[in-house]
C-alpha cells in the first residue's frame, strides 16, 4: 500500500521584534501601565516575535478588517513563496511535480486567494488541484496535513502543505488604560493573545512511498460543550480572540486517552514515541501536556523552543515544531506525535514514522 511520506519542510518569518522591547516600546503604553498586562507579558515564555507589523511604526488596532485584510494580501504572498520554495528544495522535488497545494489560514483571506497566486508565481501546473482550510485556528495543520496524506497516497502524487498565519495584522484596541484599573475578562484575553502570538509560514511536501517520514494516522477529539473556551471573531476591526483560562483544564482532560487510543490502534505505548511535536498554545499547555502524558521535559524542549524563539504562530506552529524534532537525530523506525489545539475545543494528533532517506 503506497503512504504519504514527509519529504522536505521549510518556513519563512519576517523581520523579529524582541519581546521585552515590544513590551517596553509599546503595549506598556497601549495597555496603561496595567499590572495584569506587565504579568501576562512577563510570563508568556516569549523571546522573540516575528511579525509583518510593528506596532511601535504601525498601530493597527484601529484598522478596518477591509484593510488589515489588503495588507494581509500583500504581505503573504512572499512569506508563502519562500516557505514553500524552501521545502520543495528540502525534498528535491519541483514546483511542476505537485499534484495538491494545500494551503491553511485563519488571519487572512481574499479571491483568488493565496493558494491560486502561490502556484502561479512558483511555475505549478495549471492542472494543480487546490484546496483552502480557512479559519480553524491553531490546530488547522493536522487535517491539512491529513487531507494532503490522503491525496498523496491515493493519487500517488506528491503534494505541498502551506501553514500561513499573520496574526499581527489583528492587533486590538485597549479598554484598560489605568495602572490601578481592574482589567476586564476581554481585556485580560487579548493581554495573553497579543502576548504569545506571532507571524510565520511553514510548508511540508509529501511524496508517495520513498524515503522520509511515513504520515502513518491522523485523529481527532472534539469537545464541543466547552465551544466557548476559544474563539476567533470576526469583526469591523479584524479578527478578535477569546480564550478562556480554563482551557488547559479541559485539554488536561482529554489529552491521555486521545494520545494513548491512537497508540493502541497501532500497537504502541507512549514509551515508543522518540519525538514529541506539540503545538506550544501557552507555557500552561506545554505543562498540562507534559504532567498528563508524563513526559520527561526534554521530549518538549522542541515545543518551548519554538515558543521561545517565535511565539505562537496559529496553525503555523506545529509544523515549526515538527520541523525541529525532525532534525534532531531521529533514526529509521523512530515514532513521532504531533499534537495541537484549538477552538471547538478541539485536540488534533498525528502519528509518524521515520523511514530513511
Amino acid at each position: 500500500m503506497v503512504t504519504a511520506r514527509i519529504a522536505g519542510s521549510g518556513h519563512s518569518v519576517p523581520d523579529g521584534m524582541d519581546q521585552h522591547q515590544l513590551w517596553e516600546e509599546f503595549f506598556d503604553h497601549h495597555y496603561g501601565g496595567n499590572r495584569t498586562a506587565r504579568r501576562i507579558w512577563s510570563s508568556a515564555g516569549v523571546s522573540t516575535r516575528h511579525g509583518v507589523v510593528d506596532p511601535r511604526i504601525e498601530d493597527v488596532s484601529g484598522w478596518s478588517t477591509g484593510t488589515r485584510m489588503a495588507r494581509f494580501a500583500r504581505e503573504a504572498l512572499p512569506l508563502g513563496r519562500e516557505a514553500v520554495s524552501a521545502a520543495l528544495a528540502d525534498s528535491g522535488m519541483t514546483a511542476s511535480d505537485v499534484g495538491l497545494l494545500t494551503v491553511v489560514s485563519c488571519t487572512g483571506y481574499g479571491t483568488p486567494g493565496l493558494d491560486v497566486l502561490l502556484a502561479r508565481d512558483l511555475g505549478m501546473s495549471s492542472n494543480v488541484q487546490r484546496l483552502f482550510v480557512g479559519h480553524m485556528g491553531c490546530y488547522a495543520a493536522l487535517p491539512g496535513l491529513g487531507a494532503a496524506g490522503d491525496f498523496t497516497a491515493s493519487r500517488s502524487r506528491p503534494s505541498v502543505l502551506l501553514c500561513l498565519e499573520l496574526p499581527s495584522l489583528h492587533a486590538q484596541p485597549a479598554t484598560t488604560t489605568t495602572t490601578d484599573q481592574r482589567a476586564s475578562e476581554d481585556d485580560v484575553q487579548q493581554m495573553v493573545a497579543h502576548a504569545l502570538f506571532s507571524d510565520a509560514a511553514a510548508a511540508v511536501v509529501l511524496r508517495p512511498g520513498g524515503g522520509g517520514v511515513e504520515l502513518v494516522d491522523v485523529v481527532a477529539l472534539t469537545d464541543s460543550s466547552t465551544s466557548d473556551h476559544m474563539t476567533w471573531d470576526i469583526t469591523d476591526l479584524g479578527f478578535k480572540m477569546g480564550l478562556s483560562p480554563r482551557v488547559p483544564d479541559v485539554l488536561a482532560l482529554h489529552v491521555r486517552d486521545v494520545v494513548d487510543n491512537l497508540l493502541r490502534a497501532h500497537r504502541l505505548v507512549r514509551a515508543d514515541v522518540a519525538g514529541w511535536a506539540v503545538h506550544p498554545g501557552g507555557p500552561r499547555i506545554l505543562d498540562v501536556v507534559e504532567e498528563r502524558l508524563d513526559l520527561d521535559p526534554v521530549h518538549l524542549e522542541a515545543s518551548r523552543g519554538v515558543l521561545r524563539d517565535f511565539g505562537n504562530c496559529s496553525s503555523a506552529t506545529v509544523l515549526l515544531v515538527l520541523e525541529r524534532v525532525l532534525h534532531d537525530g531521529l533514526e529509521a523506525g523512530d515514532h513521532v506525535i504531533a499534537m495541537a489545539f484549538g477552538p471547538g475545543l478541539t485536540l488534533y494528533a498525528a502519528l509518524l514514522r521515520v523511514v530513511g532517506r
